[in-house]
């Protein structure tokens, strides 16, 4: 196991309309003058931006707001947001909504506070201060919720990029698995398979001796694996939402990746789909995860039949580990299917004679991506190509 810092201070408040404490846990961590950052139509016809800023009132909390995220969120809100906070003195930004509405209060948190253009973060400026940030999560995904890390896409090139710091933390976050239960299916199961990207770019790591870790991420992946179908098959089924929204927070908190190396090249590469054509990230996701699996799985055949064994139920084949870990990869992929999530280009609208493209946009030149196996050019070209 490699040494590590964890720092996980968000402070968590979970359960049944605990949305209507809102304005006590702003008041607590600090905040008087608060932008409320959404997207659209479901908060504000479920009357939860409502009761969010009645919350607020009760407090005697000055507000304004800011509506209008999208999936996949665009720099042009974040640069309308930073002028808000800016020119309203806020100190304090309270994201009601998703990952994306979470991700985009986090780059206004950011660039609230800097002179400079808060892209400059997202192209490896270090992160040190930010606006404080808190979450009221109405979808269980990103785990964007509990983590340092944002995800934007510039609309001058269609460019998605990350940054993180435990600065963008959340002070606190508001858990309600009530307010998922009228997300459609695809967004339950692409939410899913988001969750089980962050835990499996993890898991495939070449540092030993891990096995607390490892644990850590089959338990969540497994649960997964249990809730998803009961919440598709039973939208309403709270205890099912329940445990799906706080697996999205462990996925992706770090809890589960402290002390290895860790890969990401899945989701680089599916930045470039998502930004291109515009797809929900997990849809992305459930495309691309199982094409990088079958480029690079003869790195560690064993660690991916342990995958196969721990996760899928398998059958060790020890004479032919391979078949094993093929058997995995098979089960992961027929999983996603079940759950209606795409796994090839054509049902993202994807094309292949668009990979040249997305390559290039990567930018690796002489660089590599990811670190359980550093993908050269060539190998990232042959992962789309096996996504086709």
């Amino acid at each position: 196991m490699n040494n590590f810092n964890f720092y996980s201070p968000t402070y968590f408040v979970f359960g049944k309309e605990r949305e209507n404490e809102a304005g006590k846990y702003v008041k607590r961590f600090g905040g008087s003058r608060v932008l409320i950052h959404y997207g659209g139509g479901s908060v504000i016809k479920s009357g939860l931006l409502d009761r969010v800023k009645a919350s607020l009132a009760s407090e005697n909390i000055y507000f304004t707001e800011l509506g209008g995220v999208m999936p996949n969120p665009r720099s042009g809100l974040v640069y309308k947001g930073i002028d808000i906070c800016k020119k309203e003195k806020i100190d304090f930004v309270l994201a009601v909504g998703g990952g994306s509405t979470i991700d985009s209060s986090k780059a206004i948190a950011l660039g609230s506070l800097y002179e400079g253009d808060f892209w400059d973060f997202y192209e490896g400026k270090p992160v040190e201060k930010a606006l404080a940030v808190a979450t009221i999560l109405t979808i269980s995904a990103a785990g964007s919720e509990g983590s340092g890390g944002s995800v934007i896409t510039h609309e001058n090139g269609m460019l998605k990029r990350a940054c993180g710091g435990d600065a963008m933390r959340p002070v606190f976050s508001i858990l309600n698995p009530e307010l998922t239960c009228t997300l459609p299916n695809y967004q339950t199961a692409s939410g899913a398979t988001d969750m089980m990207a962050h835990v499996m770019e993890r898991y495939f790591t070449n540092t030993k001796d891990v096995e607390i870790t490892d644990r850590l991420c089959e338990g969540i992946l497994l649960t997964i694996i249990k809730e998803a179908p009961i919440a598709l098959a039973d939208p309403t089924n709270y205890e099912s939402r329940a445990n799906l929204m706080w697996a999205g927070m462990v996925a992706h908190n770090d809890i589960c990746g402290v002390g290895r190396d860790q890969d990401w090249s899945s989701h680089q590469m599916e930045h470039e789909l998502s930004a291109y054509y515009d797809v929900a990230h997990g849809a992305g996701l459930a495309v691309m995860f199982p094409a990088w699996m079958k480029h690079v799985m003869h790195h560690n055949v064993l660690r991916f039949a342990q995958f196969a064994v721990r996760v899928w139920g398998c059958e060790m084949d020890f004479e032919k580990p391979e078949n094993t870990a093929l058997q995995g990869i098979a089960k992961f992929e027929q999983f996603l299917i079940s759950i209606g999530m795409p796994v090839r280009f054509a049902e993202l609208n994807a094309k292949g004679e668009d990979i040249p493209k997305l390559v290039k946009t990567l930018g690796l030149g002489s660089r590599t991506l990811g670190s359980f196996v550093k993908l050269t050019e060539n190998d990232v070209t042959e992962i789309y190509k096996l996504a086709v």
